[in-house]
């Protein structure tokens, strides 16, 4: 790796997400070429000028640029001190092959909403365990994507559907320890999954994963009071392993999980 180049991949455990990739160049061109995927482009620092379909564009600020699939583009910095990127490559399942012709014509999405919710989507996907967020705000952002390039036929607005919403609940409930997908509930209860995550959140004040977490958090509370040591408890209450257990802990009580069990230790 050269002087100025940072550079970090990986594959998250993530239907749709076919490849992570965290990067910083300073003199790095990208030559003409093509993905056999989306990509999803967040520049957090500098500007990368490219080609696309033989048509000169940028970066600006607070832009989320789509490039579709098998069209041809490059890349370099467009400014002396390089750039900073976050690229999510998304499988053909998540937009169809209608969606190619209007992200040629217009792969700079100004939606500062969309820059949140995408680098919201990788901070979760970063996160083991945390596939259940990763795949909520996946769903959200393939929305907002379909509203910017066939504004048409996007939604007027979220219907409540506060039935679905309790069913939802209950499915996670049931499912505590060992959790789903969202593919599989939408499968389970007939829903598409961006519905599932409007629905719910619009009827109980709160996304299903944050739900599904406080829900594991609370029963994690009552384990280290029993006694279990917090690697047992991880487990059972259904976190990743330990390292997700203390991440949430700390987030919902304040505290690591070893320092709470110790408080209900006798004699305190």
């Amino acid at each position: 790796m050269t002087a100025g180049q940072q550079i970090h991949a990986w594959r998250p455990r993530v239907p749709g997400v076919a490849e992570v990739f965290h990067a910083r160049f300073t003199e790095h061109a990208y030559p003409m070429h093509v993905h056999d995927v989306w990509t999803l482009l967040l520049v957090d620092d500098g500007a990368v000028r490219y080609d696309l379909d033989r048509h000169p564009h940028g970066t600006p600020a607070d832009t989320v640029t789509l490039l579709p699939p098998h069209v041809p583009h490059n890349g370099s910095p467009a400014t002396a001190h390089g750039f900073r990127k976050r690229v999510l490559y998304l499988d053909l399942t998540q937009l169809g092959p209608e969606l190619v012709g209007p992200a040629v014509d217009r792969p700079e999405l100004a939606d500062a909403l969309l820059c949140r919710r995408v680098g919201r989507l990788h901070t979760a996907l970063a996160a083991p365990g945390d596939e259940l967020e990763a795949e909520s705000r996946l769903a959200l952002i393939r929305e907002r994507l379909h509203a910017h390039l066939r504004p048409r036929l996007a939604a007027t607005g979220p219907v409540p559907d506060p039935g679905l919403a309790h069913r939802l609940r209950d499915l996670l409930d049931a499912r505590l320890r060992q959790g789903l997908t969202l593919d599989e509930a939408a499968a389970l209860l007939h829903a598409h999954p961006a519905h599932l995550v409007r629905a719910f959140s619009g009827a109980f004040g709160i996304a299903p994963h944050r739900y599904l977490t406080t829900l594991r958090v609370g029963r994690a509370r009552r384990l280290l009071l029993d006694g279990l040591p917090p690697g047992e408890v991880a487990a059972a209450a259904g976190f990743y392993d330990q390292s997700h257990l203390n991440r949430h802990f700390k987030k919902v009580v304040g505290t690591t999980p070893g320092r709470y069990a110790r408080t209900g230790a006798p004699g305190r």
